[in-house]
């Protein structure tokens, strides 16, 4: 019998993503990456947190990924801070071009990871941002989950 559970090695999570946007859908990129900057990526030294994904002339890119320098990397270590072309599908794209000329929509990065095949990979989410009071909403509602989990293991104890 198969396994069918996908095996993914997380290397970075961009947790503010989720609090600033409601993420509709999720996408799987790969990533054109140099040699050196897949062995900075083994080494988990990557930070997703202020990025964003842009579609310019019919090709994705994502811009603010910081990838530190591999360390063993020498003359042959590229900018940390270039933009990095996403691979996609032609319809793909066409397809988050539309959704993004809707107002307020965006590209965001997700997570960061190596699939089964050892292959760099993007989840991006095409997410609306959140107004100031659907992050108190959010809080609000975490807050009292937390208190009702509390209070349930306080009685289960008993």
């Amino acid at each position: 019998m198969a396994n069918n559970t996908k095996t993914r090695k997380s290397i970075a999570r961009n947790k503010a993503a989720r609090h600033a946007y409601f993420i509709d859908e999720t996408l799987e990129a790969g990533l054109v990456l140099t040699g050196t900057e897949v062995r900075s990526l083994r080494e988990r030294n990557c930070n997703i947190t202020d990025s964003f994904c842009l579609i310019r002339g019919g090709e994705a890119w994502l811009m603010g990924v910081h990838i530190r320098p591999y360390s063993h990397g020498g003359v042959w270590n590229v900018d940390p801070d270039r933009r990095r072309k996403l691979l996609l599908h032609r319809r793909q794209i066409d397809y988050l071009d539309g959704k993004l000329r809707t107002k307020g929509m965006a590209l965001v990065p997700l997570e960061l990871y190596f699939d089964e095949h050892n292959r760099v990979k993007l989840t991006i989410g095409l997410g609306r941002g959140k107004k100031l009071y659907d992050k108190r909403a959010d809080m609000a509602r975490r807050d009292s989950d937390r208190e009702i989990q509390r209070a349930l293991k306080e009685r289960s104890r008993g």
